[in-house]
């Protein structure tokens, strides 16, 4: 979604900054996370993915991250219904393979997410080069909408899609969003991307670089907690 470069560039370029300092540590789980963070790009890595708390939008309010591993994390957060997406916490792999020398990309995902609220959970997958974003919604609430211009439905990976091409200024933008919403399964990542090369001609063979799993917030005024329970990215 919109200017989601700014999630990967801005954790790295800006200053850490303390938000949501009144709220501190206590939004994390009574069990004591191994990590937790309010700072605006907090992040830190374990064992073998990073994570970043990643508030990058425009008037945002607090957030916090907590972490027990790469893989069982969660927010809590409270942004304000302004419209605009305020966050996305999240956890990186770092793949680096190109596509024809992928023999498998694949993802499982449990989450646990409020019924209120405007946020979507999502993979965002970026080439090396940060030209193309590949984003895979697997849930959605309120108010929110991917960019772009809808290109139909297609069935892959696992699931049943309605398909959105776009750009956001800075890289083109292919948006698969679940017909339906799940908060747990299994994506087979390969073959979305092997359709958008090879069936779709949108690009090329592509190193994937970042496969990143989180919580696109917009609003969760009053505080919200989005929890993933498990998260496994793999590949070969």
């Amino acid at each position: 979604m919109a200017s989601t470069l700014r999630k990967i560039t801005m954790a790295v370029l800006a200053p850490a900054m303390a938000i949501g300092a009144t709220v501190g540590l206590a939004s994390a789980p009574a069990s004591a996370a191994v990590w937790n963070s309010c700072d605006q790009w907090g992040s830190t890595s374990l064992n073998g993915y990073t994570l970043y708390n990643n508030i990058w939008g425009s008037g945002a309010g607090s957030q916090c991250i907590w972490a027990n591993s790469g893989t069982n994390w969660g927010v809590w957060a409270d942004h304000p219904n302004t419209g605009g997406i305020k966050s996305y916490p999240n956890s990186k792999k770092v793949v680096n393979k190109s596509i024809t020398s992928l023999g498998s990309l694949s993802s499982n995902y449990n989450v646990s997410v409020p019924s209120s609220g405007a946020y979507n959970t999502s993979y965002d997958i970026w080439d090396t080069n940060y030209r193309y974003e590949i984003m895979l919604w697997v849930n959605k609430t309120g108010a929110v909408g991917p960019l772009g211009s809808s290109q139909g439905n297609v069935t892959l990976g696992g699931h049943t899609w309605t398909v959105y091409k776009g750009t956001n200024g800075s890289n083109q933008v292919f948006s698969f969003v679940r017909t339906s919403n799940s908060t747990s399964g299994t994506v087979n990542v390969l073959p979305i991307l092997k359709w958008i090369k090879d069936t779709k001609g949108w690009f090329g063979n592509e190193t994937i670089g970042d496969v990143q799993f989180g919580f696109e917030v917009t609003s969760s005024s009053g505080g919200l907690n989005f929890t993933t329970n498990n998260l496994t990215v793999s590949s070969s």
